[in-house]
């Protein structure tokens, strides 16, 4: 039970990593020009990923300083969420699995 509880909780930490991504590369593909959100399928992809991670990276953005248009607070999630998963998570992984807890 608590190891299926705990793989939950890994595969939503991945996903928060592979939607951080795709908010990462699609806001350089904005700054860039490549991307326009004159293009309705483009703004609502973008306008979706930016409601997502907005709520995980504004407290970040708030103790950060101003860096200029360099916004490194998805570095930062990233950070977290590998400490978390590897520090925390994959050991109490380890021991439910070995039936420890």
């Amino acid at each position: 039970m608590l190891f299926g509880l705990l793989q939950f909780i890994d595969l939503v930490l991945g996903l928060v990593i592979f939607i951080m991504i795709a908010q990462v590369i699609v806001s350089w593909l904005l700054a860039f020009n490549i991307l326009n959100m004159s293009n309705r399928f483009v703004a609502t992809i973008a306008n979706a990923l930016y409601q997502i991670t907005d709520p995980l990276l504004r407290p970040i953005r708030q103790f950060l300083p101003n860096f200029g248009g360099l916004d490194i607070s998805p570095i930062v999630l990233f950070l977290i969420i590998y400490f978390l998963r590897l520090v925390i998570l994959y050991p109490l992984m380890r021991q439910a699995a070995m039936g420890a807890l």
